[in-house]
């Protein structure tokens, strides 16, 4: 070998792994979403990640951390996109509600990511040692509700549902079916099967809204 090639050699052999916080997270998200934050241990991450367990620490200080991030990151991704559905004026409050339910269920069945919404799932897997953990998540949980009921009270001022319209109980009602869905796209749901139950609701509509 050549002084030069031996020099050139050895400086990339020196040349430090950049991180890459994005790619990290995806893995991350991926393992807490399909298995849970408890059963998530920190050795887990780092093999699915790739970086050495004091990278990690020193970017985002443990496992609570980390957990914490890939919430924001499961926002960013997933549930601002179905968000934006939901609030197109363009639409009808049935077309758009529809719309947004749909893009739910095919992020639930999607082949890309384990089955199921990223919350329900973690939450229904923590145990009482993970208190923060179960607030963040329960805020998250309240924050979707609040999004529904913001949603559901601005096309009542628009005329789009009735006065009398209980918008509290249809937002649980919403709610309860969207928890629903998750659950049977965790034991294998298609996303035609889910649908069928966004049809369900479009058809009992009426009935709700005049309740």
């Amino acid at each position: 070998m050549t002084t030069e090639a031996a020099g050139c050699t050895k400086k990339s052999r020196g040349r430090p792994k950049v991180f890459d916080r994005e790619a990290a997270l995806d893995k991350a998200m991926t393992l807490f979403w399909q298995h849970g934050y408890e059963a998530t241990s920190l050795a887990h991450l780092v093999e699915a990640t790739g970086a050495k367990a004091p990278t990690l620490y020193a970017e985002f200080t443990n496992k609570e951390g980390l957990f914490r991030a890939v919430l924001d990151r499961y926002i960013t991704r997933f549930a601002e996109k179905q968000e934006a559905l939901l609030f197109d004026d363009s639409k009808s409050v049935e077309q758009a509600l529809e719309s947004y339910c749909s893009e739910v269920a095919a992020c639930f069945t999607s082949t890309d990511t384990p089955a199921g919404c990223f919350i329900i799932t973690t939450s229904a897997a923590l145990a009482a040692s993970s208190d923060e953990i179960a607030s963040a998540i329960k805020a998250r949980h309240t924050q979707r509700e609040q999004i529904l009921s913001r949603f559901f009270a601005q096309r009542q001022a628009r005329g789009e549902l009735p006065a009398s319209c209980n918008i509290d109980s249809l937002v649980r009602f919403v709610s309860c079916m969207l928890h629903g869905m998750s659950v049977s796209a965790r034991e294998g749901a298609k996303c035609s099967e889910l649908k069928e139950v966004i049809h369900t609701l479009l058809r009992l509509w009426p009935q709700l809204v005049n309740a």
